[in-house]
């Protein structure tokens, strides 16, 4: 009787597992009319973002949907704009900064080729902390390490985002 009470309170919190009430799959083929997001993933081109930076997000998002393989013929254009800033912290009495972080904002849409639709928007934002030292090369090094973690940390942002929106069947 106990397991039949527990059954019966267990039932409608199940329901909600199979692919018709909506639970399905990100990364997977859920089979009839659903969508597989890896495959839409490699449909999305990619368009230049201007800057190092800039470049280092575009190419951790193309290596993200496609794995390094070659990209599927584009079915989307995402277009993504960036904004930079530097914010200094633990600032000396003589107004040196011992440490910043590194802000990143990227601003995105997902247009529709066919129709040239908007059909998702967002932003997305990476912080890095780096700290400051007397030698001028390990602080261009120390910023350019913060700026990579920044990229690195929007672009895995954005691959999910952009992953489950696509893994809904359109």
């Amino acid at each position: 009787m106990r397991i039949i009470g527990i059954a019966l309170l267990m039932a409608p919190a199940l329901a909600g597992c199979d692919s018709a009430a909506g639970f399905r799959p990100m990364y997977g083929s859920v089979g009839l009319g659903g969508g597989d997001a890896a495959a839409r993933m490699a449909q999305v081109e990619f368009a230049i973002i201007p800057g190092r930076v800039g470049q280092r997000v575009r190419n951790e998002l193309i290596f993200q949907s496609t794995g390094g393989g070659n990209p599927l013929p584009a079915a989307y254009r995402f277009d993504v704009t960036i904004r930079e800033q530097i914010v200094s912290t633990l600032v000396r009495t003589d107004g040196e900064a011992q440490s910043q972080i590194y802000n990143l904002d990227a601003r995105f849409q997902l247009v529709r080729l066919s129709d040239k639709k908007v059909v998702l928007t967002g932003t997305s934002y990476g912080r890095a902390g780096f700290e400051r030292v007397t030698a001028i090369f390990a602080n261009v090094q120390a910023r350019e390490d913060a700026e990579n973690r920044a990229a690195r940390t929007v672009a895995t942002d954005i691959k999910s985002r952009l992953a489950a929106y696509l893994s809904n069947p359109i």
